[in-house]
């Protein structure tokens, strides 16, 4: 297979996980809490026949070697329910689950028909102590502090275990827009939950939207590309079937 055709199949192959990157995304844009990703790519460059001169041809490979997430803060949104909580700045909720523990950044928890505080899946949000938290069938006015303390009228009942990590992009995104890491959390030193809101998905819709016709534009470019190799391969077929008749 000529140069040609390698570009363009690596191009192509490239495009179809970028495409996938990108629908993820625009699928995750209400998704409380959800980290956008990205591609990286890594370019290889190939001399080919006269690349040695100064006007030569160089043909380029391009690989995508990876997915990085951006981890910026999204926007706060007030929901005023009690029970919704965001981090402002660094910082997850500890979940435990069947699994073991997991990480997010989701807030949106609620109470169990045993009065326990969970997620919307049902697991357990940990303390700092990594018991759950429970509260009593007569609870009321229930207040969260900046340091993620919980308490009600009847008292405080325990503070949330809010962890962080040394290197964030370690992270593997489970379901549920749960974390999980090889690498044991340390505890945040730096603690600032806000109550009654909510972490909005940091996904730009315009720009994702922008980068999917870019996707299209290129396939259609790659299309063009191919079919015109295809009719210059077919000459040169026909013109050397002529000079051989």
């Amino acid at each position: 297979m000529e140069s040609t055709s390698f570009v363009a199949l690596s191009r192509v192959a490239t495009l179809r996980r970028q495409l996938s990157v990108i629908a993820n995304n625009v699928a995750n844009m209400n998704t409380t809490g959800y980290k956008s990703e990205h591609m990286m790519f890594m370019e290889h460059p190939v001399r080919s026949r006269g690349g040695e001169r100064i006007m030569g041809d160089k043909v380029s490979y391009v690989r995508d070697i990876s997915t990085v997430r951006d981890l910026s803060e999204g926007s706060f949104r007030e929901t005023g329910n009690p029970l919704d909580m965001a981090i402002h700045g660094e910082g997850y909720f500890v979940v435990q689950t069947e699994n073991g523990e997991r990480y997010t950044r989701n807030g949106r928890f609620q109470l169990d028909d045993a009065g326990q505080l969970v997620t919307q899946q049902g697991d357990p949000v940990l303390s700092d102590g990594g018991q759950p938290f429970f509260f009593a069938p007569g609870d009321r006015d229930i207040q969260v502090t900046r340091d993620g303390t919980l308490s009600t009228a009847n008292g405080p009942l325990g503070r949330l275990r809010i962890v962080t990590f040394d290197n964030l992009h370690e992270l593997k995104e489970v379901s549920g827009g749960m974390f999980t890491s090889e690498t044991a959390p340390v505890d945040a030193e730096q603690r600032d939950v806000v109550q009654n809101m909510l972490e909005s998905s940091n996904v730009e819709p315009i720009i994702e939207m922008t980068r999917l016709i870019d996707v299209n534009r290129s396939y259609k470019q790659i299309q063009k590309m191919i079919d015109a190799e295809d009719e210059r391969m077919k000459k040169m077929v026909r013109e050397l079937a002529s000079t051989t008749a």
